[in-house]
């Protein structure tokens, strides 16, 4: 399998360091970069993240890659989100006020308040895969634990989006969103065990099959 370069975007949206071992560990070479100048020039891009809507939606803004990243999913880079990397793919969020990238149609939402339901959703918990089949899921069993830490959750217009949910109290909510090269998750991989470090080399398998001229990996061309 070919070396796959990945850049992952640093935007001061927490700690990259788990992240990136992640990716190093699934065999990708790994370039922290903190301004979009040359993305196309990876094989891939990873946008990981902690913290809160506006404040990630800003400091793209202000290093230069709202529309940078916008052409990656144009032009079909394969890319992954991670946390807050999933949520700024959409349009808005109640969080706050700015504007999203608007990728993916559809919103962020507050879990609603239940009794004796803590929020924010911190901790391990079950993914029921929604579409199986996705390469992201390659090895993966239904019900695996996964960590999130969130308060928030995507809502997209479109369900076909929706690659695993997640119940927390007696509301579903979407673990994981997938579509062509698209992909990203609500909860961390690199802080999931076996199971997550598997995720990721899901991808940077994918990735490193992927024909740049057609967009298809092997197995799609087979």
């Amino acid at each position: 399998m070919k070396v796959v370069r990945l850049a992952v975007i640093d935007y001061d949206a927490g700690n990259l360091h788990s992240a990136c071992k992640g990716l190093e560990h699934a065999g990708a070479e790994v370039h922290l970069i903190d301004h979009p100048v040359g993305l196309e020039n990876f094989d891939a891009v990873v946008l990981p993240g902690d913290g809160a809507f506006d404040p990630a939606m800003q400091q793209l803004q202000e290093r230069g890659f709202v529309e940078p990243i916008r052409e990656v999913v144009r032009r079909q880079q394969p890319f992954l989100g991670i946390c807050i990397g999933l949520q700024v793919l959409f349009e808005d969020s109640e969080e706050g006020r700015a504007a999203g990238l608007g990728i993916v149609p559809g919103h962020v939402k507050r879990f609603q308040p239940e009794p004796g339901l803590r929020i924010p959703h911190m901790g391990w918990n079950q993914l029921h895969l929604t579409q199986p089949n996705s390469p992201l899921w390659a090895g993966i069993p239904e019900n695996t634990w996964v960590y999130f830490v969130h308060s928030y959750h995507v809502v997209p217009e479109d369900p076909s989006w929706v690659a695993a949910t997640v119940q927390h109290g007696t509301q579903i909510v979407v673990a994981a969103i997938a579509r062509g090269s698209l992909w990203a998750t609500q909860f961390h991989p690199e802080k999931s065990g076996s199971y997550g470090l598997k995720m990721l080399q899901n991808f940077v398998t994918f990735v490193a099959q992927r024909d740049p001229l057609t967009g298809l990996t092997s197995v799609q061309r087979a």
